[in-house]
């Protein structure tokens, strides 16, 4: 279950902290509440808020003197002013002083919920390039993209080409095989490294907050946009943007996209001129696009436009020899987090690692080594695997280093039995075995020879 953001409510009138608690108690929200500047700031510290909405005249401490000491304490943190309307002018300096909206009493309860979702949302979007800035820092180019198996090598000879290019990219895989980290190995290998990477999540917005947050938007645009801003398109400017899940952006903004992408200019929300922009764009989808665009689910022409250069990440039960080297990776890392100078495998949790499929791909694989590294500390042993691993990969199917029954050897096998209960067709059978017919040729090629 996710954990509610918190909302820290200072206000000395005590019927507008209890309507202000309903409102954000009702919209999701856990609410803190304080009477006082000066228990507020104790609230701050015991509660770490996400935002702080407050009053700006109260006894003690008021509501710009609490702005101040709040930045003291921590610089990012996120604050609304509440102000009468005769005191507008306390507004604008509190602007000054580093808040982050103001609303004005009486309030509308929607203006108010309005006001709190672009801030939060805003503060999802630093903490998120944030995270991104420190995963690219550890790792500029392909050092974060680890693999020797010849499905990686080949993506990444495609992308060491392509970087250099300004062509627009498709990514396509399946959930979890790290195609966010392709994307910035293209950025950091191409021209474009010392500009901004931007990545936006086009499944996790509606429509509306989708077009205002890569277009931007003009003050008065909607309820709540009390300033203008830039959009995410325009942010890129000179680097790269990464639109992920980009099959689950409605069709409307489809034809928008398309639009902007063609012009190479953005007309922000609620605005009359447009905005130049220069930004390479880098898509990705665990769909199809292809068989969206035929069941008229996404645009054919914006499909084209993104799809110059396609790259497509192997799913991890095809790189099954990188396995081993993704979970030492990730064991070191996790190791580090708690202490441990270094993790050990047993061979027969390695053995299990590798038997196993993978339906969530390097994300599953990552949380099984947390879970693993948190049980067995310095040594991760095959109990020490989560059950679903476990039940998979019975230890009659353990593969051990004696028995040349290898993994190649087994998925041969499979692979073949496969095809022939399909009666030889292989876009079924590639179906049935969860890869793409590309592959089941190369697997079948490769089978040959060895015969």
């Amino acid at each position: 279950m996710t954990t509610p953001q918190t909302i820290l409510v200072a206000e000395d009138e005590a019927l507008l902290r209890r309507i202000l608690t309903g409102l954000f108690e009702e919209a999701g929200y856990r609410v803190v509440v304080a009477a006082t500047g000066r228990e507020a700031l104790d609230r701050f510290a015991d509660s770490a808020p996400d935002l702080v909405v407050t009053d700006i005249r109260m006894p003690e401490v008021d509501g710009l003197e609490l702005l101040a000491r709040l930045k003291a304490l921590d610089p990012e943190v996120l604050v609304i002013i509440m102000t009468a309307f005769s005191s507008v002018e306390s507004a604008v300096a509190a602007l000054r002083a580093g808040a982050h909206d103001y609303i004005v009493k009486p309030f509308v309860n929607d203006d108010v919920l309005q006001a709190v979702r672009n801030a939060l949302r805003q503060k999802e979007l630093l903490g998120e390039n944030r995270s991104l800035r420190r995963e690219l820092d550890r790792s500029r180019s392909y050092s974060a993209i680890i693999g020797v198996s010849e499905a990686v090598q080949t993506m990444l000879e495609l992308v060491g080409k392509v970087a250099a290019t300004n062509a627009s990219i498709l990514i396509t895989g399946e959930s979890g095989t790290g195609k966010e980290l392709v994307a910035r190995a293209v950025h950091y290998r191409s021209q474009r490294a010392k500009g901004p990477f931007i990545a936006v999540n086009c499944g996790a917005l509606n429509e509306n907050l989708l077009e205002a947050e890569l277009f931007g938007y003009e003050k008065g645009a909607f309820t709540g946009a009390t300033h203008a801003r830039e959009g995410l398109l325009k942010a890129a400017d000179t680097g790269t943007i990464f639109l992920d899940e980009i099959a689950d952006m409605p069709q409307s903004l489809q034809v928008k996209l398309l639009r902007v992408l063609q012009e190479r200019e953005v007309l922000p929300v609620g605005g009359r001129s447009v905005v130049r922009f220069d930004a390479r764009v880098v898509a990705a989808s665990n769909r199809d696009l292809e068989t969206e665009v035929a069941a008229g689910r996404f645009r054919e022409d914006l499909y084209y436009r993104l799809s110059v250069i396609p790259v497509r990440v192997p799913p991890l039960r095809d790189r099954r020899g990188d396995i081993p080297l993704l979970s030492r990776h990730f064991a070191t890392r996790f190791g580090a987090d708690m202490g441990i100078a270094e993790v050990r495998f047993e061979p027969d949790a390695l053995d299990a690692l590798s038997g196993y499929a993978w339906p969530g791909n390097i994300r599953e694989l990552m949380n099984a080594i947390e879970h693993a590294v948190a049980l067995g500390g310095d040594v991760v042993a095959r109990a020490h695997l989560p059950e679903r691993v476990l039940a998979a990969t019975t230890s009659a199917a353990v593969i051990s280093s004696e028995s040349v029954s290898s993994l190649d050897e087994v998925e041969r096998r499979h692979v073949l039995s496969i095809l022939e209960r399909e009666g030889g067709n292989k876009g079924r059978a590639a179906e049935l075995l969860g890869i793409d017919l590309s592959t089941l040729y190369r697997k079948l090629r490769r089978y040959e020879s060895e015969t």
